[in-house]
Parts: structure tokens; C-alpha cells; sequence
């Protein structure tokens, strides 16, 4: 008696699973992040190739990455030797930069969406579609009903006066 292939059952928790990573938003999220963390390379080597040694060279020479403030412990020629000696310290100058590469984000992203947001009201003012008969007519009773309530809402008109 030859024993055929066994059937196996996809979990129903797969079949959501598998659903779930192939909507739209998920995949565009995942290309987002991906562009994301690129972008963010290109930012940092902007900042700490070319920013921060015109920053330096402005104020004085001043490697900006190793301004650090000791708080304890003994003080080395970079922040890097200073924190493998032990000590406790404030990167003042990498949490600048940090601060530096966050603008530069922001401000690419603002113009991104600003530029986004122009297109797409460039498309939407191309694109508008004549509405159906259908919701015209359901325009005109909205605006009955709207106009109506306004009236209901207003006090009644004052009698005419009595004749004398």
C-alpha cells in the first residue's frame, strides 16, 4: 500500500500574517524605512564631513565632534580614548551634531511634502471629475434639509399688528 504525499494545512494565523505584510501600507512603510536609514547616511556624512568642519574652521580650528565636557575621571585627547579611559562625560559637540542632522532631516522632509502636497493639488485640479446625477441630487436635498433647519432655528415672525 504506497503511501501518498501528506497534506499540510497553512495555519489560518499565516494566512493572515502573510496578508498582513503584503498590504500596501506595510510594503510602503518598509520602502520608507529603507530610504529612510540611506537618507540618513548621506545626513551624517553632510554634517560630519563637511558642516561641522566649516563650523570648526569658523570658530577657531575646533574639531566640533570632540567638544566634551569631563564629569569625571581623566581627561584624553579625544572624546573616544576618554570614554575607553572611564570616565563620565558630556558629548556636547556629538549631541550638536546630532541636533545638526535632525534640522537637515526636517527640513528635507518639510520640502518633500510641501512639494508633494503642490503636485498632488496640481493633479486633484486636472483631475476633477464633474459630480454623478445621483450626487447632485443628493447635494440639492442636503441644502433643503440645511436650509430648513436654519429656519426652524430662527424665531417665528411677529404677528401683524392688530387694527385699531
Amino acid at each position: 500500500m504506497p503511501i501518498g504525499p501528506v497534506p499540510l494545512h497553512e495555519p489560518a494565523w499565516l494566512r493572515d500574517f502573510k496578508a498582513f505584510l503584503m498590504r500596501g501600507n506595510v510594503v510602503d512603510l518598509a520602502v520608507g524605512i529603507v530610504i529612510g536609514a540611506a537618507f540618513t547616511a548621506i545626513v551624517t556624512s553632510l554634517v560630519e564631513d563637511l558642516i561641522n568642519p566649516l563650523i570648526g574652521l569658523l570658530i577657531g580650528g575646533v574639531d566640533f565632534s570632540n567638544v566634551f565636557i569631563v564629569l569625571s575621571g581623566e581627561r584624553r585627547a579625544s572624546l573616544a580614548a576618554t570614554r575607553e579611559g572611564g570616565a563620565a562625560v558630556l558629548a556636547v559637540g556629538s549631541f550638536l551634531n546630532t541636533v545638526i542632522r535632525f534640522l537637515i532631516v526636517s527640513f528635507a522632509i518639510f520640502w518633500l511634502i510641501r512639494v508633494l502636497s503642490r503636485l498632488r493639488l496640481q493633479d486633484l485640479g486636472r483631475t476633477a471629475v464633474p459630480p454623478t446625477r445621483t450626487e447632485a441630487l443628493l447635494a440639492e436635498i442636503r441644502d433643503a434639509l440645511r436650509a430648513r433647519a436654519e429656519e426652524g432655528a430662527r424665531p417665528p415672525p411677529a404677528p401683524p399688528a392688530a387694527p385699531v
